[in-house]
């Protein structure tokens, strides 16, 4: 393997870290309001629900975005060609992207010092708003990858609103908002109480049988040419297929309360886009909607500095992995009995 395949390698693999771990973020976030069902009732009850799904994440929340900036910083460092085109060209995206990680962070840890009902409903909209954009725009960013962007002579391009609302590119958006609602129903039901994961078990089998149903449509789009522009078709179908058995697998463990299996199968499927926008289109890292592309070659700085970065990352990559080993072992087990309410 070659120093560019490897260093593609490993941008592929931060995404999809981040991917898993910032995607059950987005899932829990998004679900907040539907998991307050404490045990009891009224509204004591509800809000101890509430506070028990964000408590589920919250050991790591702002330790899950280590990994969107460890893929920026080897997007900037390894493939500074990619990055020029591509952040400026989903400029759009990328800014609701953090308008999204902003709004929600605060959200979720300001929603606490709220007084009044009222106060924490605006919080709790945030707090969605803050999920699902995100989740959204990561779709729509990995449709339009998949579909091809518009790419003109200088290898500059710019997406409109005539790219994004299209069919398959939206369908992507909603596929994958609904995996991460789902991922983050699994994420609670493997960490909190008993009767807040039953709850969210019911509905992470709900939203994984929607992602399949609403995932079936850029499928029979790329079928009949108006979807994804592949350049490997069999490595496009096999993850094609891997991803539709993690979704399968997702729900029959969900609906049959293994929370473990369920929650190791959510992660597999938020993991598959990455891959198959990578493998898919290799050695093409941006495709043309047109025909054609850049390929790593292109996108790649040059092999003195790949071999400097590759002695930086040698040593950063796997703190980042202890790290975050140490911080799922630090606060492993449910909520509600070793650790304390965090919001």
């Amino acid at each position: 393997m070659s120093l560019e395949t490897l260093w593609l390698a490993l941008l592929g693999l931060l995404l999809a870290g981040y991917f898993v771990l910032g995607g059950y973020d987005y899932g829990v976030q998004m679900l907040h309001p539907l998991l307050g069902d404490g045990e009891g009732r009224g509204p004591e009850a509800e809000e101890s629900g509430r506070n028990a799904a964000l408590d589920a994440i919250a050991p790591f929340f702002l330790g899950n975005e280590v990994w969107l900036v460890a893929f920026t910083g080897v997007l900037f460092g390894a493939f500074p060609h990619l990055e020029g085109s591509l952040l400026s060209g989903m400029y759009p995206l990328v800014v609701a992207i953090l308008v999204g990680l902003v709004l929600g962070n605060a959200a979720v840890q300001l929603r606490g010092r709220a007084h009044s009902a009222l106060g924490r409903r605006w919080w709790d909209a945030l707090i969605v708003f803050g999920g699902a954009l995100p989740a959204v725009c990561w779709g729509l960013f990995l449709g339009l990858l998949l579909h091809g962007v518009p790419r003109r002579a200088d290898g500059s391009f710019h997406i409109g609103a005539d790219d994004v609302l299209t069919p398959f590119v939206l369908a992507c958006g909603l596929t994958t908002a609904l995996l991460f609602a789902a991922h983050g129903a699994a994420f609670v039901s493997l960490r909190s109480a008993p009767h807040i994961a039953f709850r969210a078990r019911n509905l992470g089998a709900a939203l994984v049988r929607a992602a399949a149903a609403v995932g079936c449509l850029p499928l029979l789009l790329t079928l009949f040419g108006a979807g994804a522009s592949m350049t490997n078709r069999a490595t496009s179908a096999a993850l094609a297929a891997l991803f539709a058995a993690a979704l399968a697998c997702a729900w029959c463990s969900l609906t049959r309360g293994h929370r473990v299996r369920a929650f190791a199968a959510t992660c597999c499927a938020t993991v598959l886009p990455v891959p198959l926008v990578g493998a898919g289109h290799y050695p093409y890292v941006l495709v043309d909607a047109a025909g054609g592309g850049m390929t790593i070659g292109h996108a790649v700085t040059d092999g003195v500095t790949l071999r400097i970065l590759t002695a930086f990352g040698v040593v950063l990559i796997p703190v980042i992995l202890a790290y975050q080993s140490w911080s799922w072992w630090a606060f492993r087990g449910r909520t509600g009995r070793r650790h304390p309410s965090y919001f």
